[in-house]
């Protein structure tokens, strides 16, 4: 009911400004006043139209905004179950990763000094077969000097011997 009573002394104010300006006849007023319900119906007609889409857009709107707000929170689930499966399987990786670094320190010391003891120990045996050489030839050698002694003395013996015999 406002609303049509602003529009009535709408109408009525646009027919003082038209009808004061200059004297029209009764014909011509009449007219005039049609021209001004017929606008007046088509401003209304437009308003409720603008109205009505107003509402149909934030209806829309809200049907979306829903939309959007159950999509955030099915994302939001997805990335809480992604992080759960994920942050198990980083720990254990970073903590395999960890030993391996460990193990990795701990071999090259390890490395060096084997390779130092292999070294060594090449070189011992070289040493030790060395000296086995010298020993098997010194052995070789008193063998000789035994073999030649004892030949040697047979040769002395059997002279001594014949010596002996040829006194008798």
């Amino acid at each position: 009911m406002p609303k049509q009573e602003l529009e009535q002394q709408q109408m009525l104010r646009v027919k003082n400004t038209t009808g004061n300006s200059h004297r029209e006849g009764p014909v011509e007023e009449k007219e005039d006043e049609e021209m001004s319900k017929s606008a007046l119906v088509a401003f209304r007609v437009k308003e409720e139209e603008i109205e009505r889409k107003k509402i149909e857009v934030r209806e829309k709107m809200q049907a979306q905004m829903g939309r959007v707000q159950e999509e955030t929170r099915r994302l939001a689930e997805i990335r809480e179950e992604l992080e759960g499966m994920a942050d198990p399987m980083r720990k254990e990786v970073a903590a395999v990763r960890k030993k391996i670094d460990t193990a990795n320190r701990e071999l090259k010391p390890l490395g060096y000094n084997c390779q130092k003891k292999e070294k060594e120990y090449r070189e011992a045996l070289e040493a030790f077969n060395e000296k086995n050489k010298e020993k098997a030839q010194l052995i070789t050698k008193l063998m000789e000097l035994v073999s030649e002694s004892e030949r040697l003395r047979m040769k002395k013996l059997e002279e001594l011997s014949k010596n002996i015999e040829s006194l008798h």
